[in-house]
Protein backbone atom coordinates (compact mmCIF):
# COMPACT_ATOMS: atom_id res chain seq x y z
CA UNK A 1 0.00 0.00 0.00
CA UNK A 2 1.40 3.39 -0.54
CA UNK A 3 2.34 5.75 1.68
CA UNK A 4 -0.34 8.76 1.97
CA UNK A 5 0.19 12.32 0.92
CA UNK A 6 0.94 13.65 4.71
CA UNK A 7 3.32 10.94 5.34
CA UNK A 8 5.08 11.49 2.16
CA UNK A 9 5.12 15.08 3.28
CA UNK A 10 6.41 14.48 6.55
CA UNK A 11 9.03 12.33 5.49
CA UNK A 12 9.97 14.84 3.25
CA UNK A 13 10.01 17.70 5.98
CA UNK A 14 12.34 15.29 8.02
CA UNK A 15 14.77 15.16 5.63
CA UNK A 16 14.68 18.86 4.45
CA UNK A 17 15.24 19.60 8.19
CA UNK A 18 18.47 17.13 8.83
CA UNK A 19 19.72 18.78 5.35
CA UNK A 20 19.51 22.11 6.46
CA UNK A 21 20.71 21.32 9.72
CA UNK A 22 24.06 19.65 8.42
CA UNK A 23 24.34 22.89 6.63
CA UNK A 24 24.41 25.62 9.31
CA UNK A 25 20.74 26.58 9.59
CA UNK A 26 19.35 26.58 12.77
CA UNK A 27 15.86 26.00 12.62
CA UNK A 28 13.50 28.62 14.33
CA UNK A 29 9.75 27.00 13.64
CA UNK A 30 8.19 24.17 12.46
CA UNK A 31 4.93 23.99 10.76
CA UNK A 32 4.46 27.78 11.40
CA UNK A 33 0.71 28.44 11.17
CA UNK A 34 -2.08 31.10 10.88
CA UNK A 35 -5.63 31.44 9.82
CA UNK A 36 -4.46 32.17 6.16
CA UNK A 37 -1.16 30.14 5.62
CA UNK A 38 1.23 28.21 7.00
CA UNK A 39 5.36 28.21 6.23
CA UNK A 40 6.42 24.26 6.69
CA UNK A 41 10.12 25.72 8.09
CA UNK A 42 11.32 28.69 9.22
CA UNK A 43 15.26 28.53 9.75
CA UNK A 44 18.12 30.97 10.75
CA UNK A 45 21.21 30.79 7.82
CA UNK A 46 24.03 33.62 8.97
CA UNK A 47 22.03 37.17 8.65
CA UNK A 48 18.70 35.88 7.35
CA UNK A 49 15.58 34.51 8.25
CA UNK A 50 14.05 31.85 5.72
CA UNK A 51 10.94 30.90 4.91
CA UNK A 52 11.14 27.81 3.57
CA UNK A 53 8.53 25.65 1.25
CA UNK A 54 9.17 21.91 1.32
CA UNK A 55 7.62 19.70 -1.54
CA UNK A 56 8.08 15.85 -1.54
CA UNK A 57 6.75 13.21 -4.18
CA UNK A 58 7.80 9.78 -4.79
CA UNK A 59 8.40 10.25 -8.39
CA UNK A 60 7.74 12.53 -11.44
CA UNK A 61 3.93 11.29 -12.65
CA UNK A 62 2.88 15.44 -11.69
CA UNK A 63 6.35 16.87 -12.33
CA UNK A 64 8.64 18.01 -10.08
CA UNK A 65 7.40 18.92 -6.40
CA UNK A 66 8.64 22.41 -6.71
CA UNK A 67 6.75 23.09 -9.87
CA UNK A 68 3.68 23.14 -7.14
CA UNK A 69 5.29 26.28 -5.68
CA UNK A 70 2.83 28.24 -7.61
CA UNK A 71 1.80 32.25 -7.65
CA UNK A 72 -1.00 31.76 -5.61
CA UNK A 73 1.20 29.47 -2.84
CA UNK A 74 3.78 31.63 -3.18
CA UNK A 75 1.36 34.78 -2.11
CA UNK A 76 0.10 32.67 0.80
CA UNK A 77 3.76 32.01 2.16
CA UNK A 78 4.64 35.42 1.74
CA UNK A 79 1.59 36.65 3.88
CA UNK A 80 2.16 34.61 5.99
CA UNK A 81 6.17 35.08 6.76
CA UNK A 82 4.86 39.23 7.19
CA UNK A 83 2.50 38.17 9.82
CA UNK A 84 5.68 35.97 11.52
CA UNK A 85 8.00 38.84 10.91
CA UNK A 86 5.81 41.91 12.74
CA UNK A 87 4.86 39.16 15.33
CA UNK A 88 8.89 38.16 16.23
CA UNK A 89 9.83 41.84 15.77
CA UNK A 90 11.97 41.20 12.62
CA UNK A 91 11.35 44.06 10.90
CA UNK A 92 14.99 45.17 10.99
CA UNK A 93 16.58 41.29 9.68
CA UNK A 94 17.10 39.99 5.93
CA UNK A 95 14.60 37.60 5.03
CA UNK A 96 14.61 34.88 2.16
CA UNK A 97 12.43 32.48 0.54
CA UNK A 98 13.38 29.14 -0.18
CA UNK A 99 11.88 25.62 -1.77
CA UNK A 100 13.18 22.41 -1.06
CA UNK A 101 12.41 20.02 -3.48
CA UNK A 102 12.00 15.97 -1.52
CA UNK A 103 12.27 13.70 -4.59
CA UNK A 104 12.05 9.50 -3.67
CA UNK A 105 12.29 7.46 -6.62
CA UNK A 106 12.84 3.84 -5.95
CA UNK A 107 14.02 4.20 -2.45
CA UNK A 108 16.43 6.72 -3.46
CA UNK A 109 16.03 10.52 -2.00
CA UNK A 110 16.90 13.59 -3.70
CA UNK A 111 16.81 16.93 -2.02
CA UNK A 112 17.01 19.90 -4.45
CA UNK A 113 17.31 23.16 -2.47
CA UNK A 114 16.40 26.58 -4.33
CA UNK A 115 17.91 29.15 -2.71
CA UNK A 116 15.86 32.65 -3.05
CA UNK A 117 13.33 30.82 -4.65
CA UNK A 118 11.45 33.95 -5.09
Amino acid sequence: MPPNKHAVGMDGQNAAEVFLCERGYRILERNYRIKTGEIDLIARDGTYTVFIEVKSRNGLRYGHPREAVNALKQSRIIRTAQHYIMRKNLTDRDVRFDVIEVLNTQGSVHIEHIVNAF
